[in-house]
């Protein structure tokens, strides 16, 4: 069931828990795998081996080095991801019977309120959009090799 914020802060946050879960598994399964992969993959490379080889701390070589150039394709996945996130969550809302934004659109559709419906994806697409604007400022600061400039 659902239980609004207002009639019950305790509960539903309590409710929250299972449908964030849910939908967060699939995306941290993902991310976590990309993540080690990556990882794996940049510690064999000739810059951390050099990074060691002038005494670094690990610590330093882990952090400045390694996951630095690791987070860069595990960013872009995740901006990419937001798109399935966002799909994900309308069948969540549905299974656990949330009113939410797909209750809102199937509302909206049904009493053929086409400008909510549109409105509802302008909102979507504007958010997907911007969250991959984040993404790619993101990868610009995490791969010196990318800058913005003029043309």
């Amino acid at each position: 069931g659902y239980v609004s914020f207002a009639d019950g802060p305790w509960l539903h946050l309590r409710l929250l828990v299972l449908p964030a879960v849910t939908l967060g598994l699939f995306m941290a399964a993902l991310v976590t795998r990309m993540t080690r992969a990556t990882m794996l993959e940049v510690k064999r490379s000739d810059f951390v081996r050099t990074a060691r080889s002038k005494g670094l701390p690990e610590r330093l070589v882990l952090l400045r080095h390694t996951l630095k150039n690791a987070l860069i394709p595990v960013v872009t996945l995740t901006g990419v991801e937001v798109g399935t996130l966002l799909g994900g969550t309308v069948i969540i809302e549905y299974v656990f019977t949330w009113p939410g934004v797909s209750t809102l659109v199937i509302t909206a559709a049904n009493r053929r309120d086409y400008p909510m419906v549109q409105g509802v994806v302008l909102v979507i697409a504007l958010a997907f959009v911007l969250i991959n604007l984040l993404v790619d400022l993101l990868n610009a600061y995490l791969d010196p090799r990318i800058r913005y400039g003029r043309a």
